[in-house]
């Protein structure tokens, strides 16, 4: 994901989670610090061939502790294997961080999320109550312990989506 991406971004963003959406100075603060040198983030974004943007997603790294800050893709495209490529791609780059954990929050009542999640090794830790506002619903806290044995190579049916980072 680059600057120049943003605006299509929130367009996404703001279909998928009406109520929580991020705004353009949060990805903005996370591009920051995606990169150079002393980059601690990876953002990606998944491009249809008509340069429409049909996923993204991003990982935050600190220390030995990878977070993955967001992961969505849009609603013609859910169930065709692109979230899947996304989780792979941030799990390689937890891995180039050298991350041994890797957490994210999951709305309770996302179970679709939550079973991809499981697929690749995620495991619940806990719950944080209220945590996405302000719809207060609860976050399920899960936890993958060494990303780089969790990768798998992901095959959907979605056919011509470029990621790019």
């Amino acid at each position: 994901m680059r600057w120049w991406d943003i605006d299509r971004v929130l367009e996404l963003e703001k279909d998928l989670f009406p109520e929580d959406a991020w705004s353009r100075g949060m990805f903005w603060s996370e591009l920051a610090h995606s990169r150079g040198p002393e980059a601690t983030r990876r953002y990606l974004v998944a491009s249809a061939p008509d340069g429409r943007i049909v996923g993204y997603a991003g990982l935050a790294a600190s220390g030995d502790l990878g977070d993955v800050q967001t992961i969505a893709v849009a609603r013609d495209r859910q169930g065709t294997g692109l979230g899947a490529r996304l989780l792979t791609e941030l799990l390689r780059a937890a891995t180039t961080f050298e991350c041994a954990e890797v957490m994210l929050e999951c709305r309770v009542d996302n179970t679709r999320a939550q079973k991809l999640y499981e697929r690749f090794g995620f495991a619940p830790i806990g719950f944080r109550r209220g945590y996405y506002q302000p719809g207060n619903v609860d976050a399920l806290v899960m936890r993958l312990t060494d990303p780089s044995s969790s990768l798998e190579d992901v095959q959907g049916t979605e056919q011509g989506t470029e990621i790019n980072g």
